[in-house]
């Protein structure tokens, strides 16, 4: 198996041509508003991150997601992704992993690697009986989404249940962990920061669940593993509400504005969050190389010749994408 993502702009490039700076890159979900730097102390620069900083960012990541369960701090949701799947060495390849599909495929990929047994599951009900069940919500690319209530329902009839909630940021009421309590020492749940926030750059993210798991994810992550300037932008971000309330407004009519840019050349809107929407149209790749030549880039599937995934584009380049739409 192998691994599809959007923002593999580099492809692009050696395709089609042209410089990075020529190129509108919306094969991702990244917030193209993103939040302005702050001013940073000298030493976040020249100096290891340290305990006492991380332990802000954490603080401020459970007042942001809500939860007085533990948090850990990481690089980003994607070195939880590497890391859940080794934290049962000693009884996985006698252990079955279930994931939804279609889905983020990192999930997928790095269970195989690990010598899981993986099966896909196309309903968040076939989750049930799992050692371990994989949910993201709201999903990629569909956006599907699950109520919290379900899922500490599914919690219930699994072994072990990870939720990535790597776009729950537009919409807190999808978020479980406001409701998860001791009880729930059987959920994981992965945050990313980057894509709300604009700075995919800065690799930060977070896991929430039970100590003693978030205890074995830190031994693997070793020390260190996120950038003290990471650390300090996220402390700032995260705890900006009026900036989060703000940003949840533009996103939601920036996904409406691409909506209907879509409706004109006959694109059939089928999901996605107000990060990115999902498209169903006929011959999904040929859209992709007609924007493309444009030096636009979108994501395809592989698995489904009809999706075409768009994130949103910053404020220089609606009518740019517009023209390219309606031809």
């Amino acid at each position: 198996m192998t691994t599809e993502h959007g923002g593999d702009l580099d492809t692009a490039i050696a395709r089609f041509g042209g410089k990075r700076a020529e190129w509108l890159d919306l094969s991702t979900g990244i917030n193209p508003h993103p939040y302005p730097l702050p001013q940073l102390d000298s030493f976040v620069w020249t100096a290891l991150p340290d305990k006492q900083l991380s332990r802000a960012v954490e603080k401020a990541g459970a007042a942001r997601y809500q939860t007085t369960r533990p948090v850990l701090c990481l690089a980003g949701a994607q070195q939880a992704i590497q890391i859940y799947p080794l934290l049962w060495a000693e009884k996985r390849l006698r252990l079955s992993a279930h994931v939804l599909h279609p889905s983020y495929n990192e999930h997928e990929y790095q269970l195989l690697q690990q010598g899981w047994q993986v099966t896909r599951k196309t309903q968040a009900s076939q989750l049930v009986g799992a050692d371990l069940a994989v949910i993201v919500n709201p999903n990629n690319p569909d956006g599907r989404s699950v109520p919290p209530q379900e899922l500490l329902a599914l919690a219930d009839r699994v072994e072990f249940l990870v939720i990535d909630e790597s776009f729950c940021d537009p919409l807190p009421d999808l978020s479980v962990c406001p409701h998860l309590t001791a009880a729930h020492d059987n959920v994981l749940v992965l945050r990313s920061f980057g894509k709300f926030y604009g700075l995919a750059g800065a690799r930060l993210g977070f896991a929430i669940g039970e100590q003693a798991v978030l205890d074995k994810m830190a031994d693997r992550m070793g020390s260190w593993a996120v950038s003290g300037p990471s650390l300090a932008i996220g402390k700032a971000a995260l705890g900006d509400q009026n900036w989060a309330t703000r940003m949840r407004e533009q996103l939601a009519h920036d996904a409406h504005r691409l909506d209907q840019i879509a409706s004109l050349a006959g694109w059939q809107t089928i999901g996605g969050t107000s990060l990115f929407r999902l498209y169903q149209m006929t011959d999904a790749r040929h859209w992709q190389e007609h924007l493309a030549r444009q030096r636009i880039w979108a994501r395809s599937f592989s698995y489904n010749d009809e999706w075409l995934r768009l994130g949103l584009p910053p404020a220089s380049g609606w009518d740019r994408l517009q023209q390219a739409i309606i031809r």
